[in-house]
């Protein structure tokens, strides 16, 4: 007895330990479109398991029925094939590829992250008439910044969303890559520099999330931690409403500030934001002076245009010219902005 004491405790805190996992947010989320991926997971285990788990057994068993003591196995030290062995030893395997690699390929375009939803939960699609919350995600050393642009507010490491309306996040980062990641809404996305990437998600369930980088970006990285709070529409307004109220402004000479790195950001809060502040961090032209990614590309283009306009037809000239008047206008806009 004295001996199960002692290993009552050990047992304990292991069967804790494999119970604890049972729960887990990746195979049991609040999002429709984790929930997809969660299951797509436990599909492909199952397929794989088809295989792993008989040959394990027919190892072990195997090796029991062909142990030396056995003098009862047939012995036959000439055997070399069998064609119905052969058949089930290859044919198995490849039915459980074929299928893997059908539902590898559906699930891929199904959960494609820049696929705008189709639905926000098992047999209810999208409405017509709703619009999706455009959330801009940026990450910076080591917070996040997200900004509001209908609402025209912008937060650090918290957001809130309204359950069952479709998100649509647009992501990129002042400096080193980060990896964008809510576990109970749907996978994780790269946040990179000079570049934009997408998510398209759901909450379906009211409650509050852990999101996270997913991507080692520095000493700061383990505390790149924010909230996301799934609500009502009247607790959103309510949030959005309580945002507004914070006296700070987030214009360009406070986004240069910001974006200097800083440890354990408490949450904060904006109430107002410059305009078109992420089209000058995606071009990374924030500061005065600096030409964007976008105008660089743009005079490229036009010059390369300029280049060939002696080989081409009076209409193919007459229509570049146009286009080059078209792309000189937005080139002085751009810049016009920058300064």
């Amino acid at each position: 007895m004295s001996f199960l004491k002692k290993l009552r405790g050990p047992t304990a805190l292991v069967l804790t330990a494999l119970l604890a996992g049972c729960n887990t947010v990746v195979l049991n989320p609040s999002g429709d479109i984790a929930a997809q991926q969660g299951r797509l997971v436990v599909i492909a285990t199952y397929l794989m398991l088809l295989i792993v788990v008989p040959v394990i057994i027919l190892a072990l068993l195997f090796a029991w029925r062909y142990r030396a003591s056995n003098t009862k196995a047939t012995y036959k030290p000439e055997w070399d094939h069998s064609t119905q062995l052969e058949l089930v030893i290859w044919a198995a395997p490849l039915l459980i590829i074929i299928a893997l690699g059908a539902l590898t390929w559906i699930s891929t375009h199904t959960l494609d992250p820049y696929r705008p939803l189709e639905r926000i939960r098992e047999r209810h699609p999208v409405a017509k008439d709703v619009k999706p919350l455009v959330i801009e995600a940026i990450a910076l050393d080591w917070k996040w910044l997200f900004i509001y642009p209908e609402q025209g507010i912008a937060t650090i490491n918290e957001i809130a969303a309204p359950v069952d309306r479709p998100i649509q996040f647009k992501i990129t980062a002042s400096g080193v890559m980060n990896s964008f990641y809510i576990p109970a809404l749907a996978g994780q996305i790269y946040a990179m520099p000079g570049m934009e990437t997408k998510l398209h998600a759901v909450i379906n369930e009211a409650g509050d999330y852990e999101g996270f980088s997913a991507n080692y970006s520095g000493a700061g990285f383990s505390d790149m931690r924010f909230k996301f709070h799934g609500t009502s529409d009247a607790d959103f307004n309510a949030w959005v409403a309580k945002v507004k109220d914070a006296n700070q402004k987030l214009d360009r000479a406070d986004y240069l500030v910001l974006e200097k790195p800083s440890h354990k950001e408490a949450v904060r809060y904006f109430g107002s934001v410059a305009p078109d502040l992420y089209g000058a961090i995606l071009n990374r032209c924030v500061a005065a002076g600096t030409m964007c990614i976008d105008q660089m590309m743009a005079k490229d283009h036009l010059t390369a245009m300029g280049e060939d306009d002696a080989n081409c037809t009076p209409e193919e000239a007459k229509r570049r010219a146009s286009l080059r008047a078209l792309v000189q206008a937005q080139v002085k806009k751009q810049e016009s902005r920058s300064e």
